[in-house]
């Protein structure tokens, strides 16, 4: 097999979605940290391989794929032994498609309005509409775990793709258990995985205590 380079920070959700993919197919994968704080991804070397400057980036034997999402549809059609984690069926994959794009464009886009401003420009407040935005978004997820899964009853892309996201971003907006048990025993079922813990557990935890401290210190300044 081709050696698979990612272009990863784990703390960040997206490259922790791929990581847990990588992980569900067994495969192997080489990781060259980026740090965003730091700028590595506006180096001239790795706006060669992503003019976006965004991360994660996969290198398959010098095949660039860039975007989260891109990357784990690739791993899944080029390496899985089946198609399980991406359906082929049109219907399936519809609703694979959809739980993905309702990530991108919900989850982590509200997730992004209260981190960046912390992370990047210095912030030490979360304004309460950005909250309000993003407890919308829980009630969004819980409405839609109707199966097991965010696709249906069995386990995709879409639900490493939204994990990454949940896990970060619940110990900074509290996700409440009472209101959102079905959010709550999907995140338990998700946590049965043997790579959980590896994959994205810690960083999701570690990302929302990041963002905490970071705000304090921001408040300080």
């Amino acid at each position: 097999m081709t050696k698979l380079v990612l272009y990863t920070l784990h703390l960040s959700p997206p490259c922790r979605a791929v990581e847990l993919t990588a992980k569900a197919l067994g495969l192997e994968l080489e990781q060259k940290n980026i740090n965003l704080l730091a700028g590595d991804h506006l180096t001239p070397e790795f706006m060669k391989l992503n003019p976006q400057h965004t991360i994660p980036v996969l290198d398959d034997d010098g095949t660039i794929i860039t975007e989260s999402h891109a990357i784990m549809i690739y791993l899944v059609t080029k390496y899985g032994k089946d198609d399980t984690l991406y359906p082929k069926d049109p219907v399936q994959q519809a609703r694979v498609n959809a739980a993905l794009h309702f990530e991108s464009g919900v989850l982590f886009a509200r997730m992004r309005f209260i981190f960046e401003r912390i992370l990047f420009y210095g912030k030490s407040d979360i304004p309460e509409d950005r909250v309000e935005y993003v407890q919308k978004s829980y009630r969004l997820l819980e409405d839609t775990l109707k199966d097991d899964f965010v696709a249906g009853s069995k386990m995709t892309i879409a639900d490493f793709s939204c994990i990454s996201t949940i896990s970060s971003i619940m110990g900074v907006v509290p996700l409440e258990q009472s209101e959102h048990p079905r959010i709550y025993e999907w995140i338990d079922r998700l946590k049965q995985l043997p790579y959980y813990e590896e994959a994205n557990g810690g960083g999701g935890t570690d990302l929302g205590k990041f963002v905490l401290a970071k705000k304090e210190e921001n408040a300080k300044a």
